[in-house]
């Protein structure tokens, strides 16, 4: 049982949904539905890209050949 939904229940949907669209129409209707998850997850990820792409460039770089200025411990 899924969320409340029973066996019996997804085959009458799947029943209801085969009588709508047709055996032919259901494996299209699927690639659609695949290709604009596809889409909205790479749109997501380059968002998330954006986003985080200025953090990085804000922070300091320090290399080996720079020597701290002021008192050091030691």
């Amino acid at each position: 049982m899924i969320g409340g939904i029973g066996i019996q229940e997804l085959l009458l949907l799947f029943l209801v949904v085969l009588l709508l669209f047709g055996a032919k129409r259901i494996p299209e209707i699927a690639q659609g539905m695949g290709k604009g998850i596809r889409e909205f997850k790479k749109a997501m990820h380059d968002a998330k890209n954006e986003i985080e792409k200025p953090i990085e460039d804000e922070k300091p770089k320090i290399t080996k050949d720079e020597k701290p200025e002021g008192p050091t411990q030691g």
